[in-house]
C-alpha cells in the first residue's frame, strides 16, 4: 500500500503553525496597506503601492537544533588549515545568528520586508472586509448575468483548459490496454541480448545461445515496432475542462453621491470630501459589477454631473442642502424605482445651510428618502477649527437636524472628518461588513 499525502503542508512543518504565520503576515500587510492609504492624494489612490512590514514577521516558526550543544561532523570544501579533531574557537559576541543583524553599538535590528503590490492586490487588501449594508435581490434584471461553472470534461477545447491529470490518466490506461512495452522491459531485452552476444552468460533453459539470441532479437524488434505504433500520448487521450455558463440573479443597486461645493466649503474641505467619494467610488467599482453611481453636487441649486466634473470642477456658490435631496428624489423616481433597486446615499457637507432649509431636509429624509433606501451615510467635513489645538465648533445646523433622525432610523449613519487621516477609518466604519470586528 502506498499512501500519498497531498495536503499543502511542506515536509517538517506543522500545518497549524504555518497557517497562523500566514494569518499574522497577512494582517501585518493589511495594516501597512491601510496606513499607507491615509497619506495618499486623490491622484494616486487607485495605483499600486510598495509597503513594508517588519522583518521579524516574515520568519516562519520552525524547530532547529541548538547550535551550542551536540556534536556535528562535516566536510567543508576549500579547507587547508584544519584537520579532523581540531577545535575551532567560538566567535566572540554571542552564540551565532543571522549575519547583518547588529546594525550599531546601540542595539540590533533588521531591515523590513518590502512588498510591491499591483493595483488589484492593493485594492483587494483595502476593501476585503467591506460591503454595502442590506443588499438584497429586489427584482431580477431582464438580462441576467451568467458565471462559468465546471461541468465535467470534453475531448476538445482550448489549450488553456487542458486537464493534464485526466489526459495523462487516459494515456496510461490506453497504453496498458494495448500492451505497449515499457522502457524498462525493452532495456532488459537489450541488456540480455548484449550479454549473450558477448558470451558473458548462457541460456538458463539449456537452449543454444544462437536460438536464444534469435528469440531475443525477434522480441526486441516486435517491442520496438509496437512502441512506435502505440504513441505515448494520443489526441484521443486529451481531455479538457468543460465549463457551463449558468444564469444568476442580479441585485441591482444605485449609489447617490451628494457633495456640497458651496462657498462655505474651502478648497481643503472640498478636497477631503472628494477623497472620501473617490474611495467610495473605488470600493463600488472593485466589488460590484451592477452598482450604478449617480454624482450630484449642489450649491444653492443641485445638478447631476459626470464623474470627471464631480471630482475636478471648481464650482462654488450659496448653500441650499435640500436642493440636492430633491434632485436625488427626482432622479430616483425617473430612473430607479425603489421596488426594483437597492438605493444607497452618501452625503458630504460642512453642515451649513440657510435658515429654514434644515426643516425641509428633515421632512424629505423622514417622509421620502429613508423609507426607500437601504442605507444613508452623512459625512460632515470639519474645518481646521475642529482639529486638535483649536476650539471645537458647535454642532452644525444640519448635524443637529440629522442626529435625532439617526437615533430613530438605523439606516442613517453620521460621521465627522477633520483631516486626511480620518477618511479611511470613517469609511471602514460606515461600510464594514456585518460580523467583522475592527
Amino acid at each position: 500500500m502506498h499512501i500519498v499525502d497531498r495536503r499543502q503542508n511542506p515536509s517538517g512543518r506543522n500545518l497549524g503553525n504555518r497557517q497562523r504565520f500566514i494569518d499574522r503576515a497577512r494582517s501585518r500587510l493589511r495594516k501597512a496597506v491601510r496606513d499607507s492609504i491615509l497619506e495618499r492624494s486623490i491622484e494616486d489612490t487607485s495605483s499600486g503601492e510598495r509597503v513594508v512590514i517588519p522583518g521579524d514577521d516574515i520568519h516562519e516558526p520552525e524547530f532547529r537544533r541548538d547550535e551550542s550543544t551536540g556534536r556535528r561532523v562535516g566536510v567543508l570544501p576549500g579547507n587547508r588549515e584544519f584537520r579532523e579533531g581540531d577545535t575551532i574557537p567560538r566567535p566572540r559576541g554571542g552564540a551565532g545568528g543571522a549575519g547583518g543583524r547588529e546594525g550599531s553599538a546601540e542595539g540590533e535590528g533588521e531591515d523590513g520586508f518590502a512588498f510591491v503590490l499591483t493595483r488589484d492586490e492593493f485594492l483587494d487588501l483595502v476593501f476585503e472586509d467591506l460591503a454595502l449594508p442590506d443588499l438584497v435581490k429586489k427584482k431580477l434584471k431582464a438580462e441576467q448575468s451568467s458565471k462559468p461553472y465546471r461541468a465535467g470534461f470534453t475531448p476538445s477545447g482550448p489549450p488553456s483548459r487542458l486537464n493534464l491529470m485526466r489526459s495523462l490518466r487516459r494515456s496510461m490506461v490506453r497504453r496498458a490496454a494495448l500492451g505497449r512495452p515499457r522502457p524498462e522491459a525493452v532495456a532488459e531485452l537489450e541488456a540480455e541480448l548484449a550479454r549473450l552476444e558477448a558470451g558473458e552468460i548462457v541460456p538458463a533453459d539449456g537452449r543454444s545461445r544462437e536460438a536464444r539470441i534469435a528469440e531475443l532479437r525477434e522480441a526486441l524488434d516486435r517491442a520496438r515496432r509496437k512502441r512506435a505504433a502505440v504513441p505515448w500520448l494520443d489526441p484521443m487521450d486529451l481531455r479538457f475542462n468543460r465549463l457551463e455558463r449558468r444564469p444568476e440573479p442580479v441585485a441591482r443597486a444605485v449609489m447617490f453621491c451628494l457633495m456640497d461645493v458651496s462657498a462655505s466649503m474651502d478648497d481643503e474641505m472640498k478636497g477631503l470630501a472628494k477623497r472620501f467619494f473617490l474611495l467610495l467610488h473605488l470600493f463600488l467599482e472593485r466589488h460590484y459589477e451592477h452598482v450604478e453611481v449617480v454624482f450630484i453636487r449642489h450649491t444653492q441649486r443641485a445638478e447631476e454631473v459626470d464623474e470627471r466634473t464631480f471630482f475636478e470642477d471648481r464650482q462654488t456658490g450659496g448653500t441650499v442642502v435640500s436642493s440636492a435631496l430633491r434632485e436625488m428624489i427626482r432622479i430616483r423616481d425617473a430612473r430607479f424605482p425603489p421596488d426594483e433597486y437597492n438605493l444607497y446615499v452618501a452625503q458630504a457637507s460642512d453642515g451649513d445651510d440657510v435658515p429654514g432649509d434644515v426643516e425641509t431636509c428633515i421632512e424629505l429624509l423622514t417622509d421620502d428618502i429613508l423609507p426607500s433606501v437601504q442605507y444613508m451615510a452623512y459625512v460632515e467635513i470639519l474645518s481646521q477649527r475642529g482639529q486638535p489645538g483649536f476650539a471645537i465648533p458647535r454642532e452644525s445646523d444640519l448635524w443637529q437636524g440629522y442626529a435625532p433622525i439617526a437615533q430613530m432610523h438605523p439606516a442613517l449613519a453620521l460621521r465627522r472628518i477633520a483631516q486626511p487621516r480620518d477618511i479611511f477609518p470613517v469609511f471602514r466604519d460606515l461600510f464594514r461588513r456585518e460580523g467583522v470586528a475592527e
